[in-house]
């Protein structure tokens, strides 16, 4: 009977190392069968947000010198270097979010670019819209707004209208002059983009405190809460991400890039007490009008006499 025992278990060890032996076989198999047969060669371009991070073997190789609004980044130094090298990483490998945030980039610079440059704020600022809100009009648990991220506070101080009806934080051209003119005060404080970047994080008063308390002038030098601390370093990380897209993994088509909106401007001086019939009566429905011109909040539209609005409306 032991024998008999010992004879079935035998057999039962011999199939199962032959089963897992037949697997593991036909998995490598299969593996070498995706590399060999060129599959992902074979995928929409779109989907190769990864290639240059497989190719390289996590090795994200960044410049020996780069700057921000003119200003050098000290990259020498080996924690500035780290610090954007862990940034880079990051952002590589947040793929779908990273890769929706360059595919925006085609519709929404064309839009912000020529309104900074109008109001003195360097371009390299349009990738603080990037880390911000995605360029989406987001809404932040502290209840900040928008491209910029405003409070409704610091929106009405750079005078945005801000009601049930209107809430101009939504608008993304009229944020963005009031983020160029936040930012400009902000760089006649400290003399520096960089350290108005940081201060767009934390506020300006966290900012002197730092300066006074650690007795140095540089955002580089000084020690911030967690976030601030990244923040420039996110920046910059996507400036060289959204410069180079290819060269960090993310290989789009030329026909995934999102295109800018195509619309006609009216302006409106008379109340609207129903959105919905308005935007019928201009050939659309409440929904495409609200995408254009999301800083619609409401259903109705009150206009005071000598008032007047643009509103956009698609083509």
């Amino acid at each position: 009977m032991r024998t008999r025992n010992l004879l079935l278990a035998c057999g039962f060890a011999i199939i199962l190392i032959g089963v897992t032996a037949a697997l593991t076989f036909s998995i490598a198999q299969s593996t070498d069968t995706v590399h060999d047969d060129g599959f992902y060669e074979s995928l929409p371009p779109d989907m190769l947000v990864f290639d240059h991070i497989d190719q390289n073997a996590h090795d994200i190789t960044l410049p020996d010198s780069m700057t921000f609004c003119g200003e050098p980044i000290p990259l020498d130094r080996f924690y500035v270097r780290e610090s954007l090298e862990r940034e880079v990483l990051v952002n590589s490998y947040l793929h779908s979010s990273t890769l929706l945030m360059l595919k925006r980039t085609t519709r929404w610079f064309p839009v912000l670019k020529p309104i900074m440059q109008k109001n003195g704020l360097p371009d390299d600022f349009i990738y603080l819209a990037m880390i911000e809100s995605a360029l989406t009009n987001a809404v932040s648990p502290s209840k900040a707004v928008g491209f910029w991220q405003f409070l409704e506070g610091t929106g009405k101080e750079y005078k945005l209208e801000i009601n049930k009806e209107v809430d101009m934080r939504y608008n993304q051209e009229l944020e963005t002059v009031a983020a160029c003119k936040f930012l400009k005060d902000s760089y006649r404080r400290w003399g520096s983009w960089i350290t108005a970047a940081a201060a767009y994080n934390c506020g300006n008063g966290r900012i002197s405190k730092t300066m006074e308390e650690q007795r140095v002038t540089s955002y580089f030098d000084m020690i911030l809460p967690n976030e601030t601390e990244r923040y420039v370093y996110r920046l910059l990380a996507f400036k060289l991400i959204t410069e180079d897209p290819a060269k960090y993994g993310f290989h789009i088509s030329d026909a995934g890039w999102y295109q800018p909106l195509e619309y006609k401007t009216i302006t409106v001086t008379e109340s609207i007490p129903n959105l919905v019939d308005f935007a019928f009566e201009h050939g659309t429905n409440l929904k495409m009008l609200k995408y254009y011109n999301p800083w619609l909040r409401g259903n109705s539209l009150t206009i005071s006499e000598g008032n007047s609005y643009k509103i956009k409306l698609p083509k």
